[in-house]
C-alpha cells in the first residue's frame, strides 16, 4: 500500500492529514504552499488540474475532494475511527461532515477570499462583512455540538469531526473571531490538536491554533 497526501499548511487539508496520522498506516506527506502559487504549478496541475488541495494518491490513483478523501481513508482503515462504523451514529456524522464541508467551508471562503466572487471593491467589502456575521452563527452551531462532546465529537475516539471543528474555529481567527469565545470549541481544538500523532501534523503544518489579533 502507497499512499501519499498532498496538503497545504493551515487548509482544510488538516482533516485528512491528522487522520493519517492517527491511523498510524504509513503516508508521505506533500507540502504544498498556496502562497508560493505551488498549486498553479505544472507539476501540481498535472495531479489535480483544478489546483486545490487536498489529495490523497492511493498506489497511484488520484483522489480529490475531502469528503470522498476521508470516505476512501475510513474503508481503507476502518480501525482509525475515522467516521463511525455503522448505524445512525455513521449517519449522523456524515450528516455533520457534509455540513461543515458544504456550508461552513464554503461561508469562509467568501470571508477570505471575495475576490472569488466579484472584482468590484465595494462588493467584495459588502461579502466579507455579510459572511462574517453568517459565520460566526455557524460557529456557534459547532460550539453547541461540541458542548456535547463526550469527550470527541463522535463519542469516545478522535476523528474526522473533530479536525474539521479545529480547523473552522482556527480559521475564525481570519476573519477577526476569538475562538476563546467558542470554549467548547476551543478546549475540544486544544485537545485533539495535544493528542501525540495529531501533533505530528500540526508540528508538520506548524499550525498556530488561535491566529486571533485584536484591532488595536
Amino acid at each position: 500500500m502507497s499512499l501519499t497526501l498532498y496538503f497545504a499548511p493551515g487548509a482544510c487539508s488538516f482533516v485528512p492529514h491528522s487522520m493519517l496520522e492517527l491511523s498510524g498506516v504509513a503516508f508521505e506527506p506533500h507540502s504544498v504552499k498556496l502562497h508560493k502559487n505551488e498549486q498553479r504549478s505544472p507539476e501540481y496541475l498535472a495531479i489535480n488540474p483544478r489546483g486545490q488541495v487536498p489529495v490523497l494518491v492511493d498506489d497511484g490513483q488520484v483522489i480529490t475532494q475531502i469528503v470522498a478523501i476521508l470516505l476512501h481513508l475510513d474503508a481503507k482503515l476502518p480501525e482509525a475511527g475515522i467516521l463511525p462504523a455503522s448505524g445512525l451514529a455513521r449517519t449522523r456524522a456524515l450528516q455533520t461532515l457534509v455540513w461543515m464541508n458544504n456550508t461552513v467551508h464554503p461561508t469562509f471562503t467568501h470571508v477570505f477570499m471575495p475576490d472569488k466572487f466579484t472584482d468590484d471593491e465595494a462588493a467584495k467589502q459588502a461579502i466579507r462583512a455579510h459572511a462574517t456575521k453568517t459565520y460566526q452563527g455557524l460557529l456557534d452551531e459547532i460550539e453547541s455540538m461540541a458542548r456535547q462532546a463526550s469527550p470527541w465529537m463522535m463519542g469516545e475516539r478522535p476523528g474526522a469531526l473533530d479536525a474539521y471543528a479545529l480547523t473552522l474555529l482556527r480559521w475564525g481567527g481570519f476573519a477577526g473571531i476569538d475562538p476563546t469565545t467558542r470554549p467548547a470549541t476551543w478546549d475540544l481544538a486544544q485537545r485533539f490538536a495535544a493528542l501525540p500523532a495529531v501533533a505530528r501534523a500540526v508540528e508538520r503544518e506548524k499550525l498556530v491554533l488561535n491566529i486571533y489579533k485584536p484591532k488595536a
